[in-house]
């Protein structure tokens, strides 16, 4: 790999998780503050309308990634993600907040890009490796960014969102200097500049590939539903704080730091991408099934600690994994395209996952007034919740498994010839 690139490409992918990550617990105060006096339901909204911006926009940008280079998308993207959190710093009304998430959304798709661009620089045996940089971004953005915002915000709720389009302006900068285009006469995506969409249509008639998406949008799913029910289930069982409760989502990400980061590629050169994402999908399904047992008399925090780790090694094995099979199911020109379609599977998971989450334990939580502080919560709901992210990946491993044994070869390794047959 050409260092400099994959440093500003890792670093790209870091920020937007950390605006990611510093947007979660600061915007519900700042939107449900005397300024503009958001409903829950609103702040629901302008969550979902990032996720929903990712879906419409990540096969574009993956598109025109293709066609006019990497580089300019990428440099274009990241001064958008900054401007929209220009605006939501500097909003005075509802529909400013609005805009900001929108274009963030919309200018935050460009992880495909990202990914096309890692595929670009590596080979097919250095592949899972690379993703599994990106996925390292991803886990120290979850890691820093929800505790950025915490603390940025003790300055004033507005000044994260500051702070975060600073990182995005600096990044910009970034790659405006060391970052060279990949596309270019010896690679043929940048010549082939009509019917994409005929393309992605065609990519998605490949029944290996399909499996692949569904499976990658099950674990995202899973992973969303515990997510947006986590924080109800630490309240409720341990009664812990969001200071308490950040500090577990911290140690989640530094899991996934350490295996897709540092032993992603030397786990697929010894077992195969497969072997992984069936085992990735088992972890997950149990973790999710035990997790609720846990309380504070039923193996307290060091069961806990045990439950979150299994769960986040299993999500951190499965979906770089996913990513790479998925990216070598094509050729270097229609890289953007597939990547794009994976990152819109993700951005659709992570628009149901936390919908699904608050149908099932929604209704039996009880508010007192508007201080949002948890009265109730029923086991049944906690249960059902943290089991209907386990059957998904119950779902998920057997299809993984099916997967293995109809579309891979017989040793379950990475030198399969790819999904093009």
């Amino acid at each position: 790999m050409n260092r400099s690139p994959v440093v500003v490409i890792f670093t790209t992918v870091f920020i937007d998780l950390v605006g990611f990550g510093i947007v979660i617990p600061v915007l519900p105060f700042y939107a449900q503050g005397t300024a503009f006096n958001a409903t829950p339901r609103t702040v629901g909204i302008l969550f979902a309308s990032y996720s929903v911006m990712q879906l419409i926009f990540s096969p574009i940008l993956g598109n025109l990634s293709d066609k006019y280079g990497r580089r300019p998308v990428l440099l274009v993207s990241i001064i958008g993600t900054g401007i929209g959190f220009l605006i939501l710093g500097l909003a005075t009304t509802i529909t400013m907040l609005f805009i900001g998430r929108i274009l963030d959304g919309i200018t935050g798709g460009n992880i495909s890009t990202a990914q096309a661009y890692m595929a670009d620089i590596t080979t097919e045996e250095n592949r899972a490796k690379a993703m599994g940089l990106i996925g390292a971004a991803f886990g120290l953005g979850f890691i820093f960014g929800p505790a950025i915002g915490g603390i940025l915000s003790r300055w004033g709720i507005h000044v994260p969102f500051f702070f975060a389009a600073a990182l995005c302006f600096a990044n910009a900068t970034l790659m405006y200097f060391r970052l060279p285009e990949t596309l270019n006469t010896k690679n043929p995506g940048q010549r082939r500049r009509e019917g994409r969409l005929t393309q992605a249509k065609s990519a998605m008639k490949e029944p290996k590939l399909l499996f692949l998406l569904v499976i990658y949008f099950l674990f995202i799913l899973a992973f969303s539903i515990m997510t947006s029910s986590f924080s109800f289930y630490t309240m409720f069982r341990f009664g812990y704080d969001a200071q308490q409760t950040g500090y577990l989502f911290a140690y989640v990400g530094l899991i996934a730091v350490i295996i897709q980061g540092g032993l992603m590629g030397r786990l697929v050169k010894r077992f195969g991408e497969v072997p992984l994402v069936i085992i990735g999908a088992m972890f997950f399904a149990i973790s999710l099934f035990a997790v609720p047992f846990v309380g504070p008399a039923a193996g307290g925090l060091g069961a806990l600690l045990v439950g979150g780790g299994v769960f986040s090694m299993g999500n951190s094995l499965a979906t770089p994994a996913l990513t790479s099979l998925a990216s070598k199911s094509v050729g270097p020109e229609n890289q953007g395209i597939v990547l794009g379609v994976t990152q819109s599977t993700a951005s659709l998971a992570r628009a149901v996952g936390p919908s699904l989450a608050a149908l099932l334990i929604g209704s039996a939580i009880e508010h007192r007034g508007a201080d949002g502080l948890l009265h109730y919560m029923s086991n049944t709901s906690l249960f059902l919740t943290f089991w209907a992210a386990s059957a998904i990946m119950l779902i998920a491993f057997f299809l993984s498994f099916y997967y293995s044994r109809k579309f891979s070869s017989p040793t379950l390794q990475t030198d399969q010839q790819g999904l093009q047959d």
